[in-house]
């Protein structure tokens, strides 16, 4: 039986600036709540996630401040633009993420809003250690550095 091409995941929105203010220890899937007017926006993709984060709250997993626009067809039905919305974690997932920002210093940190090859809304969660100014420079000479080593590397030979 001839197996079904799979379907690249749609990246909706991403958040291009976690990985420079922060250091992702851990990553996760989680699955969010929307609505429909909300459904239809996220395939327009113009979703934001850029000043948004993910807080546990009375057992439960948030989303906070994530910005999708309105539908302009759901004028009736519309959606609050930058509601709470819940996330979809097992309990085991739930447990594990309270015991990463417990320590000092960890935060959630959405990484990327993406439909999965079911056509289902995910969010990827990363637990994350913020970096200080001197760790942002030093990343970046390293990137610098290596992009000068490639360089290098290809006029040789």
């Amino acid at each position: 039986m001839a197996q079904k091409p799979e379907r690249p995941r749609k990246i909706v929105a991403e958040n291009r600036k976690a990985r420079h203010n922060y250091f992702i220890e851990d990553d996760l899937e989680a699955g969010i709540v929307l609505e429909g007017s909300e459904v239809k926006s996220l395939r327009t993709g113009k979703a934001n996630i850029a000043e948004s984060y993910a807080s546990v709250e009375g057992g439960e997993l948030w989303l906070i401040n994530g910005y999708i626009p309105a539908y302009e067809q759901a004028r009736a039905f519309g959606h609050d633009e930058r509601r709470r919305r819940k996330l979809l974690v097992s309990k085991r997932e739930l447990a594990r993420l309270w015991q990463g920002i417990g320590r000092e210093g960890m935060t959630l940190v959405p990484l990327r809003l993406y439909f999965n090859d079911r056509g289902r809304a995910k969010l990827q969660l990363g637990i994350a250690k913020g970096k200080k100014l001197t760790d942002k420079r030093e990343t970046e000479k390293k990137r610098d550095w290596d992009r000068q080593k490639a360089r290098l590397m290809r006029e040789r030979g």
